[in-house]
This record gives C-alpha cells, structure tokens and sequence, in this order.
C-alpha cells in the first residue's frame, strides 16, 4: 500500500526535476502507480477520505443540480468550479445561494480525485512519445457563434498529439492547403517541436498541393503517413477525439451565456482559454513529449516559393 510519505517523496523528487521513473523509484513505487499519483497530486490519505465520504444525503444543498455539473465535467474536468457554480445560480434563479459555493467546490474537487482521472479518451493503439499527431478540420457553424451579431461561418484546424492528448486549434474560413499549413505550423510552434509523423484525417486540403505538403513536412523533419488507412478502432478513436472537442467548446459557449462576440479575437481567446483548461491534466505527459519531439526550424516554412 502506498503510504502519504512516499508520495511527498514523489511530488518532491518531480518538483527538483526528477524524471517520472526515477522519482517513482526513488519513491518505492513503479513509474505506472507514480503517474497516477503525479497526476491526482493528492495524497493516499486524501483520497481515502474523499473516496468513503457520502454527499448524496436527504439535505444535499447540490443535489438538485449535481447531475448536470458532472456531466458537464466529464466532457471537461478542467471547467472551474465556480464557473459552474455561477451557471446554475442563473438557470435556477432564487434557488441557489451564494453560500452553497463551498460545498460545490468540495463536491467538484472530490469527483475530480475519484472519476476525473479516468475520462480520458486514449488512441486504443500504443502511442510513444512525440511519435503522432493527428489533425482535422472541424466545421463549426452548426454552434451558432455570431460576430458583433453577424453569424460567423467557420472552421476549426485541431490538432492532437496521440500519445498526450494535448490538443490545440486554430479559426479558419476555408478548408485548403494555406489554412492547413497555417494551422499545422502555429500547432507546432505552441508545443515548441515536432513530432516523427503527423497524418490529416481529410486529404481535401492538401489534394491539389502535393508537393507543396511535402516541402511543409520536409521543413519540420516530419514523415508523411497519408497511404495507411486506420484500423476501425483508430479511426472510431480519432473521430471521438475530435468530437469531444466540440462538445467541449458547445459547453464552454452555453456556461458563457452567450454566442456571440464582439470580435474575431474576443472568440480566439475564448478558445485558447478552453484549450488551456482541456490540457490542464495532460501538460505532465506532454512534458514527455516535447523531451522527444524535432527541434523547430529558425524560421516558419515560406508557401510555395520554398517547395521547389
């Protein structure tokens, strides 16, 4: 059984800049119990006690809305509490006071240490570090985001790495090879590297730009892996993977009150915000990713010019 000390030993080890395996060593543990610890960054204790206490009593001041806030939090358990909070006092206006906070943010944190944790969707295939990402252009205009009160039309470039889930986006108008190269490059330079392989779940985009994909990847070190077709799980994975990201930007819109904005950039802040709250739990694996990822080049690939 793993005791409160070695823990405190694991969080103090990483904190010096230990490596994964050698603070879980260190520790007295294997580098699968030490994630698990790193990544709840509690105590055994703790859980213990969050694990055996009983919130579902006759007089729970959250019960009448704590089905909703989980399934909320399932899509997105990096959602801040009282954000949460805040929504529901305006859905159920009169019902909720200011003083039931506490115990929401109580019942959030201990759903966090006991399910949180075990939500995330993982591609069903061994992924090593900064081996794969993937990337697709999702088509948003179902969503109902406005500009200035004008309907806003567009895309998302979203970009994934498989083996730490960490996700990014970019807004775009069109699905093209400029909009893929721009999406893909801003992608690569948040995480600071490349990965060994990178493959677009849609070949549209690049379709009449061959060459010119080429010379993108070329740039970055990255191989092409467009000519083998996902196994049904991958693909199933892959689709989910996006589509989570859409329910996830639905939810953060309907917290927020409001789909409109009152510009372009008013609306990509709003989604670097839930990008951050989305890889909130992913940044220790993403670590691991960019210790292996390709240097980036000194300068961004030019566009045609420099695929000759």
């Amino acid at each position: 059984m793993i005791t409160d000390i070695q823990v405190r030993k694991l969080l103090k080890f990483l904190s010096q800049g230990k490596s994964l395996e050698t603070a879980a060593a260190r520790s007295g543990m294997d580098e699968k119990t030490g994630r698990k610890y790193r990544n709840l960054n509690m105590l055994p204790s703790d859980i213990k006690v969050a694990r055996s206490r009983s919130w579902r009593t006759r007089n729970d001041p959250v019960g009448e809305f704590w089905g909703t806030a989980e399934s909320f939090l399932k899509i997105n358990d990096g959602l801040e509490a009282k954000l949460l909070f805040t929504y529901f006092q305006r859905e159920i206006p009169g019902r909720i006071g200011g003083g039931q906070l506490r115990t929401f943010q109580r019942r959030v944190k201990s759903w966090r240490a006991t399910e949180g944790a075990g939500h995330e969707v993982f591609f069903p295939k061994r992924h090593d570090p900064g081996k794969m990402s993937r990337s697709s252009f999702r088509n948003l205009s179902e969503l109902g985001v406005s500009l200035a009160g004008h309907n806003f039309d567009h895309l998302v470039f979203h970009f994934v790495l498989t083996y730490s889930n960490w996700e990014t986006g970019s807004v775009f108008l069109a699905e093209d090879f400029p909009s893929l190269s721009a999406g893909l490059q801003k992608s690569l330079w948040d995480i600071g590297g490349s990965p060994k392989f990178h493959r677009p779940d849609k070949l549209d985009a690049m379709a009449d730009k061959p060459a010119e994909f080429k010379a993108l990847l070329n740039h970055y070190r990255i191989s092409e892996l467009t000519n083998r077709a996902d196994s049904p799980d991958d693909k199933q994975t892959v689709e989910q993977r996006h589509r989570h990201f859409e329910m996830a930007l639905n939810q953060a819109l309907i917290l927020r009150g409001s789909r409109d904005f009152d510009s372009l950039t008013e609306y990509e802040k709003f989604l670097r915000r839930l990008f951050e709250q989305l890889n909130q739990k992913r940044l220790y694996r993403l670590q691991d990713e960019q210790a292996v990822l390709h240097r980036l080049p000194r300068e961004k690939w030019g566009g045609e010019d420099d695929a000759s």
